[in-house]
């Protein structure tokens, strides 16, 4: 336990080693706005259609009406369902999947230094192996009640594998380079997979046909910024597909999904809204021009709302109602000093926001605002609830937070960068218990239920190892067991039924029972 390490005020000054309480304004960018409504199109229509605020929803455990299933990442739209318990009680690699390690060569360039101390960019090669961050599996169950998962590879590959034993339930589709991020199975029963991928397409691949078919991608923006990938895993609410690029850019498309006379699934989709997460003033806060949007969108459908950050520290709520209409309404714009890839987390019960925060740049935001963040949507002059603050080990090394923290029964159980699994309770920001994963623990903790006894789950990189944990006091975990596993685990494991699947970077993918 190191409690100096995390302090928990909404307005502290965090220096290495040293625990410095003081009284700090702070101010959100752009909280002196109030909300607007701005076309998101440049046909947009002028006029206002009235749309009937959301019901509240009966809160279905995970995403999806016509199937079971984890079928996005963290399993639901708040980012608070994260499968079915319970955990194996003594598990076991039951399968190793696939038979050679999934890897795919990039060429780079390096910057090299002669004798006399000039520096040259030489042409070099780096190898990416297994799965990454994100990289959690999705599951679903079929009609035949087997449990089919996906994956995307670094080897550019779309996995999809009988979860009982790791072989393929049909042939993988190819994409032009790495997957890192989460796809989605289509939560409304449809045949379609969801998945972007570092060549610059995010893709719907249709399952009805064999092979698998692409029939619709959307590329990256043509005034995009940064780069080109897809990591988020895409959200369908009402037949509108929502996600963010790595590009910068965030996007509300309309599949109109459909059958055709042979009953083979189609899709016609629109784009309603492709609105830039950036502005001249964040690339002036922050130094630099990485504001890829890297995370998962949240979206709370009974205050109609849909949240995401991006590697610029901003956080930005918009209006779920108006985006399905084309337009863009923000409720809440706020800046917190750093690189945001983890997905915002959104409480169900009260619909405040939890935010998770790396700490890489050290501007003096970050020690205003924390890695660790509650914010009040209702309250967008002053959101900012509480923080904790997660400053690195060592001078040369990053702070913060990459992994998606978990929201259980009013406490969040987070993964740090320098290390540390945090307890921490939601509601006052309290630190409540931690304990010691190593450094770079960027896979998500997951927590599962199973008769009302839930249990805890992560996974560690420095010493690649699941870990169980018991949660009858879910304020103080007690380890159960530790299953050795090769190659960093930065991926996020997917629990459904009693199993475990998780992607390594050794190349491999694990199935566990």
């Amino acid at each position: 336990m190191r409690d100096a390490w995390y302090l928990t005020t909404s307005a502290v000054v965090a220096v290495l080693g040293v625990t410095v309480h003081t009284t700090v304004p702070v101010e959100p960018v752009g909280a002196d706005v109030p909300p607007a409504a701005v076309d998101a199109t440049d046909d947009a229509d002028d006029e206002v259609v009235e749309v009937p605020r959301p019901a509240e929803p009966d809160a279905p455990p995970t995403w999806g009406q016509d199937v079971d299933g984890l079928l996005r990442f963290r399993g639901n739209l708040t980012h608070t369902a994260y499968g079915s318990g319970p955990l194996p009680a003594t598990p076991e690699i039951a399968w190793r999947f696939p038979d050679r390690a999934m890897c795919i060569t990039e060429a780079i360039t390096v910057e090299e230094t002669d004798d006399e101390g000039e520096v040259s960019r030489v042409p070099s090669t780096r190898e990416w192996c297994g799965t990454g961050w994100t990289g959690q599996p999705v599951v679903r169950e079929l009609e035949d009640g087997r449990q089919e998962v996906a994956f995307g590879g670094f080897d550019g590959l779309v996995y999809f594998l009988d979860g009982q034993t790791g072989t393929p339930t049909r042939e993988p589709f190819r994409t032009g380079f790495q997957i890192k991020g989460t796809g989605s199975f289509d939560p409304d029963g449809y045949p379609l997979y969801y998945t972007g991928s570092r060549d610059g397409l995010l893709r719907i691949l249709a399952l009805d046909r064999n092979p698998v078919a692409e029939v619709w991608s959307m590329s990256a923006h043509t005034e995009g910024v940064w780069n080109n990938d897809w990591d988020g895993s895409p959200a369908i609410v009402d037949d509108v597909l929502y996600v963010g690029g790595e590009d910068s850019w965030f996007r509300a498309v309309r599949l109109n999904r459909d059958y055709d006379a042979d009953g083979r699934v189609t899709v016609d989709p629109e784009v309603l809204v492709e609105w830039p997460a950036f502005d001249d003033e964040l690339f002036a806060a922050i130094g630099d021009r990485n504001v890829s949007i890297e995370n998962s969108v949240a979206i709370d459908t009974a205050r109609d709302r849909l949240a995401f950050a991006n590697s610029g520290g901003r956080v930005i709520v918009l209006r779920l109602s108006a985006l399905s209409r084309g337009r863009v309404e923000v409720l809440l714009d706020v800046w917190l000093g750093d690189d945001i890839d983890a997905s915002l987390v959104i409480d169900p019960a009260d619909g405040a926001l939890f935010a998770a925060v790396e700490l890489q740049r050290f501007l003096p935001r970050a020690n205003e605002v924390g890695q660790l963040v509650r914010l009040d949507v209702d309250s967008p002059a002053d959101p900012i609830q509480w923080s904790v603050h997660v400053p690195p080990r060592r001078a040369d090394e990053d702070g913060g937070i990459w992994a998606t923290p978990a929201l259980h029964g009013g406490l969040l159980y987070v993964a740090t960068n320098p290390g540390e699994l945090l307890v921490v309770d939601a509601a006052t920001g309290e630190v409540v218990f931690t304990d010691e994963l190593g450094w770079h623990a960027w896979s998500s903790p997951v927590v599962v239920e199973r008769d009302g006894h839930a249990q805890l789950l992560v996974a560690t990189c420095t010493d690649p190892q699941l870990r169980g944990y018991d949660l009858t006091d879910p304020r103080a975990p007690q380890e159960l067991w530790r299953l050795p596993l090769a190659g960093c685990i930065e991926s996020t494991p997917a629990v459904w039924d009693g199993r475990i699947w998780v992607g390594s970077r050794d190349g491999f993918f694990y199935g566990i029972h």
